[in-house]
C-alpha cells in the first residue's frame, strides 16, 4: 500500500485540505474522507443525468423494470437499505457493470446478454452493490484527490467545450475507474453475501466469472471491459467458489431462475446499434437521424449517443459534431445569442447553404477560465425538422491544413437517403428451446449458425462446443441483423 506523502498529513492535520471522517457502512469505522455522504449523492445524481446523455438507456421498459426488481431486491438486504437506490440498463455493448456513489447501479445489455440465470444478474448487481456500500469510489477519489491527481473525463475536445458540469464530469469519469484488487475482493464477499441474503443461489456467481473471462475486449468501445475496471484479486472463481459455499451452509430452496432469464433477453439488441450511428470508413451514418458527414481521411473516430469526434492521428486538431438545443432560431440567430450569452467571446462567419440545409459557417472564440480565448471552427446546421447540428474543429493555426480539412468536414453534411443504409438492423439475441440432444456445435449448426458466430454462441451460453445440450435446454443464438 502506498504511503500518503508527508507534506500531504501534514496539510491535512493543519486543516487546509478539511477533510471528514465519515462512517463506513460495511465496516462500522470512521475513515478519512474527503468525500461526504451528501456529495456522493450529488455526484451519483448529476453524474446519472450525463451517462444517460452519453450513452443512453436501452430502450426496453419491461426489461429496464425486470433489472431493477432484481436490484431493489438485493439493495434491501445490503448494508444501506434505505439508500434510494437506481438501477439502469445502458444501451451499450460493452460486457460491464458500474456503479456510482450515492447508490447509482448501471449494468450493459452487453453483460446482460451473457449472463445465464437471474442469480447471476443478482450476483453482478451485489457486487456493484458492494462497490457503494463499502464506499469505494469515495475512496478513490479521496486517494487522488490527496495525491494531486483528478478524476475528470479525458476528452481531446475537453479544451474548448465542457458539456457537463463539474459533478457531472466526474460521475462520467468514475465508469472509467479502475479498483484495486483489495476493493474488488471486499465487493466480490459482499456481492456474494448480498445476492444470498435476498434468495438467489451464490453457487451461480463463479460461472459468471467463467464467461467475463472468456469475452475479449472489442477494438472501438465506449466503454471498458469488466476485467478493466474490475481486476481479477486472484483465482476468483476459486475464491468465490468459497465464498457460495459458506454462503450456503444451513440455506435451501435459493433461487437460480435460469429458463426464466434467459427468456428475458429474446430480442435483445447484440453488438453495436448500426440504427444509431455508425462509421464506413471516414464516413459517418446516422439512420436514426437520417444524416451523414464525411470527416477527414485517416482521423481517429470516437462515437457515443451526445458527440461524434474525430481527432488526427498526431493530435493536432479534432472536430466534434453535437446537437445543440437552439429551439427554433436559424443558424445565424443561435449563434448570436450564444454570444450574448457569453457562450462565445467573438464570432465571425456568415449564412450559407449546406446540403441543401440552412447554415451558418465561420469561427467563434471560447473564453477560457485562464488565458487567450480558444478560436475554432464553426458550423450550425438547421434541419427542417428542428434539429440543430453543431460542428466545432480546431487545428494549430487557424488556416492550416487541417482547418481546411475541418471546413471540407463540416461542409459536406447531407441529408441520408441510402435506402439501404436507411434499413440497417442490428443483431439480435434470439432463444431457441432444443428439441435433440447433441453436442452445442452440432446444434447451433443445426439452428443455421454461421462459422464466425460459433465462438460468440457457444460464449453466451457458458458453453464448450464439445458439451453435451440436452433437450428442453434453452439456448441463446446471435441472429445477424442488416448492415
Amino acid at each position: 500500500m502506498k504511503r500518503i506523502p508527508r507534506l500531504v498529513l501534514s496539510l491535512v492535520v493543519l486543516g487546509i485540505l478539511a477533510p471528514g471522517c465519515a462512517i463506513n457502512p460495511v465496516t462500522g469505522q470512521r475513515e478519512l474522507s474527503l468525500v461526504s455522504p451528501e456529495q456522493e449523492l450529488q455526484i451519483g445524481s448529476e453524474g446519472y443525468k450525463a451517462v444517460v446523455a452519453e450513452y443512453g438507456l436501452y430502450d426496453d421498459p419491461a426489461l429496464q423494470a425486470y433489472v431493477n426488481e432484481v436490484g431493489q431486491k438485493v439493495a434491501r438486504v445490503s448494508h444501506q437499505p434505505g439508500l434510494a437506490w437506481h438501477f439502469a440498463v445502458l444501451d451499450d455493448p460493452t460486457v460491464n457493470a458500474f456503479a456510482m456513489p450515492g447508490g447509482y447501479i448501471y449494468i450493459t445489455r452487453g453483460i446482460l446478454a451473457h449472463l445465464n440465470s437471474e442469480a447471476q444478474l443478482a450476483g453482478v448487481l451485489g457486487h456493484e452493490i458492494g462497490h457503494v456500500t463499502r464506499r469505494h469510489t469515495a475512496e478513490r477519489i479521496t486517494q487522488q484527490q490527496l495525491y494531486g491527481l483528478g478524476l475528470g473525463v479525458a476528452s481531446a475536445f475537453s479544451e474548448t467545450v465542457r458539456r457537463y458540469g463539474d459533478l457531472a464530469q466526474q460521475g462520467l469519469g468514475l465508469l472509467f475507474l479502475k479498483y484495486s484488487r483489495d476493493a474488488e475482493r471486499q465487493a466480490d464477499e459482499l456481492g456474494v453475501a448480498y445476492a444470498t441474503g435476498a434468495g438467489y443461489d451464490p453457487r451461480e456467481v463463479p460461472s459468471t466469472y467463467a464467461t467475463l473471462k472468456r469475452v475479449s475486449d472489442q477494438a472501438g468501445q465506449r466503454l471498458p471491459g469488466f476485467l478493466s475496471t474490475h481486476p481479477d484479486p486472484g483465482d476468483r472463481e476459486v475464491t468465490t467458489a468459497a465464498l457460495a459455499k459458506q454462503a450456503m451452509q444451513g440455506k435451501t430452496g435459493l433461487t437460480v431462475n435460469g429458463r426464466g432469464y434467459v427468456q428475458r433477453l429474446d430480442g435483445v439488441v447484440f453488438g453495436s446499434d448500426p440504427r444509431q450511428g455508425y462509421f464506413a470508413g471516414d464516413e459517418y451514418v446516422h439512420p436514426a437521424l437520417r444524416f451523414q458527414l464525411t470527416f477527414p481521411a485517416g482521423w481517429k473516430h470516437q462515437d457515443t449517443r451526445s458527440a461524434v469526434t474525430a481527432q488526427e492521428p498526431g493530435q493536432q486538431a479534432v472536430l466534434q459534431l453535437t446537437l445543440a438545443d437552439a429551439g427554433t432560431l436559424a443558424p445565424a440567430a443561435f449563434v448570436q445569442q450564444l454570444g450574448g450569452r457569453g457562450t462565445f467571446a467573438d464570432v465571425s462567419g456568415r449564412p450559407e447553404t449546406i446540403g441543401g440545409f440552412a447554415a451558418w459557417v465561420g469561427r467563434v472564440s471560447l473564453p477560457q477560465p485562464q488565458g487567450a480565448a480558444v478560436v475554432a471552427a464553426a458550423g450550425y446546421i438547421r434541419r427542417a425538422d428542428s434539429l440543430m447540428f453543431q460542428l466545432l474543429g480546431r487545428s494549430q493555426q487557424p488556416g492550416d491544413a487541417n482547418d481546411a480539412k475541418i471546413y471540407a468536414s463540416l461542409r459536406s453534411f447531407r441529408a441520408l437517403t441510402d435506402a439501404a443504409r436507411l434499413a440497417v438492423r442490428p443483431d439480435r439475441v434470439k432463444v431457441e428451446k432444443i428439441v435433440t440432444t447433441a453436442t452445442l456445435e452440432a446444434t447451433l449448426r443445426k439452428l443455421g449458425a454461421t462459422e464466425s458466430l460459433l465462438q460468440t454462441d457457444a460464449i453466451l451460453n457458458n458453453l464448450q462446443a464439445d458439451e453435451t445440450v440436452m433437450a428442453g435446454t434453452l439456448l441463446k443464438v446471435v441472429v445477424p441483423g442488416k448492415r
